[in-house]
């Protein structure tokens, strides 16, 4: 029985890689617009760049460390797993490759041209020389490698052009780095966007850059280093400063091992075994791809093309709009006392909380506005806003997580900017990143201390809120509000053991509280119901317990985004499980975890997914939907997404994904909600039974 596991789970990074390919999947799909299936392709490489510097980086760190641990989900050793993702990354390779090379011959007829250098015309030919002469080579760093000059360290994720060169008897190796301030693009004269990338320009005058010497073997290539960097093992001081700490650390990431190699031409078998000898891989993390090795670049030119074009090859612009909820002209603080509001992204726009936040910036009656910060934009109306209190002489205290991933450095500048306005910030604790979505804000009303909470399941990130699906919840409930006022006091005091009424918190209650509430459902029986959306799953407690309730006859529908390690169908199993994933326009990102039906039916959102870096190695809180209208608001939700036959695949027992047949009515759920909102108007609030009627009405319910 202890193995049983095995029976129905699957292995998280070959489940993650399956995800990667849904995401390829949404380029290959001809419904989709040219220039946005080419920013999926940007979005796959970008994902499978993470994954090699994360979960790769981590498999190969568990090599050199403890190399028999076993995989509880898929039996399998750190070194086994590597083996099976090398396997199954190849031919992804190749089908990106594939699916680059036909978006970009189909953009060509709109005058949007990627070129090699054999394909410009003899005018632009000349100008690319000339602009490489004047501009280019006089910033280029060329090397040799030989006994004098040894092998350079190649910085992560940056591209360099490598040649053979011959002089008189000797052979050495030419490394030229394309420099990081230029344009990844050169753009050539003409109306049309024709261009060239700059590592072929380059590599195209190699022998200009190696005057002396015969050129061959031309070629340029990347590496991939791990970045799977824990500040807490780092040898530091406990009274050394955190944010010095984490800089600490940035810099050391650039330095890592490689554990991927990166070519665009085939290597001949002792250019191989340099290469392998240079950077202490096998044969087997080298990589030859036929596409850019970068393609951010693909983001600007949608950006610089004219009006009339654009509207044939990017999606039809939707601006997040104003939630019916919301009355215009009316204070958030009023509103929210009177009803709680529920904001869905990006559907929804964030700015009814941003104006909450600056409305309470200048509110006389508010004493203090607390927050935890994951994530931001690079330009934050949030940060003016709470620097604006502060000034005004609220007392705000910032809890900002400076191990964000990627998002380090813009969280150390952030942190600075808010010090300096006299903001009260603080990072956490050893061994714990918080991750939750809480802003509290607390004022006196007729000398009575009140609160007004707000819960969210994503970043407070004005950027990606126009891009991630996410929900925000903003209440008056007096008993969540002093949940979350003794959230932020245990914050400040490194308590992670708090007790809570009305909030679920991790590492201390998350899980516990949703494992119970599952046990709940399997009481039932039959008429057990559970839904769930996140972004990934991998918890062994609850993927069991998912097991225990099926077995015991409860009907579950697991909407999972990326990574699952359950396995749904299988027989004596999981036959009552259902697990949907869906893929689309915008990145699905609201955590929900709803349990039972009717009367009985208790919704909660927050920041968690059921990993068990999260549910054990995170702060992490999640807040129960106490407001009706509310909650039919959210089954409205989950219960679209789960009719969603366009952009939705179904996890089979075998691990693959299928899409679902294409029935009437079609319904793609982030176009339906897109259309919702486009639709709804502000109005008094109705009673719950008009509201729900309409909603009957409106699926022929």
């Amino acid at each position: 029985m202890e193995n049983d596991i095995l029976n129905y789970t699957q292995n998280r990074e070959l489940s993650w890689l399956k995800f990667n390919k849904r995401v390829l999947e949404e380029a290959q799909d001809p419904t989709v617009p040219l220039l946005e299936r080419m920013k999926f392709v940007a979005i796959f490489t970008s994902n499978l760049d993470e994954f090699f510097m994360i979960r790769v980086g981590s498999l190969f760190d568990m090599v050199q460390t403890d190399s028999n641990t076993i995989d509880s989900r898929s039996g399998m050793t750190p070194g086994e797993q590597l083996e099976k993702i090398f396997e199954a990354v190849a031919p992804l390779y190749k089908e990106r490759d594939k699916t680059y090379a036909e978006i970009k011959k189909q953009l060509s007829p709109y005058g949007v041209c990627g070129l090699d250098f054999k394909e410009l015309e003899q005018s632009e030919k000349k100008y690319v020389k000339k602009y490489f002469k004047e501009q280019i080579l006089p910033i280029l760093s060329p090397q040799i490698v030989d006994a004098n000059h040894p092998f350079p360290h190649l910085l992560n994720k940056e591209i360099y052009v490598t040649a053979n060169l011959k002089y008189k008897d000797k052979t050495m190796q030419g490394i030229v780095p394309v420099p990081q301030f230029v344009s990844d693009i050169l753009y050539l004269p003409g109306h049309d966007i024709r261009y060239i990338r700059m590592e072929k320009v380059i590599m195209e005058y190699m022998n200009l850059v190696f005057e002396q010497y015969e050129v061959t073997d031309k070629n340029y290539i990347c590496v991939t280093r791990n970045a799977d960097i824990a500040p807490d093992d780092e040898a530091l001081e406990v009274n050394d400063d955190f944010r010095y700490l984490m800089k600490e650390t940035l810099h050391k990431r650039r330095r890592m091992a490689v554990v991927r190699l990166e070519v665009a031409e085939k290597l001949s078998e002792e250019m191989e075994r340099y290469f392998c000898g240079k950077f202490a891989i096998q044969p087997n993390q080298i990589f030859r791809t036929k596409m850019p090795m970068k393609l951010a670049y693909m983001f600007a030119i949608s950006g610089n093309l004219p009006e009339a074009m654009k509207r044939s090859l990017v999606y039809p612009a939707f601006t997040p709009q104003n939630s019916a909820q919301v009355q215009d002209g009316s204070p958030m603080k009023q509103q929210i006392r009177k009803k709680d509001l529920l904001l869905y992204y990006p559907y929804e726009s964030m700015n009814p909380f941003l104006r909450l936040i600056k409305e309470a910036s200048t509110d006389p009656n508010v004493l203090t506005i607390k927050i935890t910060i994951y994530r931001l934009a690079k330009k934050a109306r949030l940060v003016e806003y709470l620097c604006a209190a502060a000034e005004n002489g609220k007392e705000v205290t910032v809890l900002i997580e400076l191990r964000a991933r990627f998002d380090e450095q813009n969280n150390i500048d952030w942190s600075e900017r808010l010090e300096e306005a006299g903001c009260r910030v603080i990072y956490g604790f050893d061994g714990y990143k918080v991750h939750s979505k809480v802003c509290l804000i607390t004022y006196r009303n007729r000398n009575e201390i009140q609160y007004i909470t707000q819960i969210g399941t994503g970043n407070y990130n004005e950027k990606t809120a126009a891009m991630y699906t996410d929900l925000s919840l903003m209440t008056a409930n007096a008993e969540i509000g002093r949940d979350a006022s003794e959230f932020f006091k245990n914050m400040s005091i490194s308590n992670l053991d708090g007790m809570y009424n009305r909030l679920i918190v991790a590492p201390t209650s998350l899980k516990q509280r949703v494992l119970y509430l599952m046990d709940e459902e399997i009481r039932k029986g039959g008429s057990g119901r559970i839904v769930m959306k996140m972004n990934s799953l991998t918890d062994v407690d609850f993927i069991e317990k998912v097991s225990e309730a099926s077995r015991a006859g409860v009907k579950i529908d697991l909407i999972v985004r990326g990574i699952c390690c359950i396995l749904p169908g299988v027989k004596d199993y999981t036959e009552n499980v259902t697990v949907t994933s869906i893929v689309g326009r915008y990145l699905e990102h609201p955590r929900i975890f709803s349990f039972g039906t009717g009367a009985d039916q208790k919704i909660y959102i927050g920041s968690a997914d059921m990993m068990t870096r999260n549910t054990e190695k995170r702060v992490e809180v999640a807040c129960p939907v106490l407001d009706e209208d509310i909650g039919r608001q959210i089954n409205h939700y989950l219960k679209i997404m789960l009719t969603d036959n366009v952009k939705a695949r179904v996890l089979k027992p075998d691990g693959n994904y299928e899409k679902k047949e294409q029935e009437e009515p079609r319904t793609d759920s982030q176009a339906l909600f897109m259309q919702e909102s486009l639709n709804a108007k502000w109005k008094a609030p109705e009673n719950p039974q008009t509201f729900l009627d309409k909603i009957r009405h409106l699926f022929g319910k």
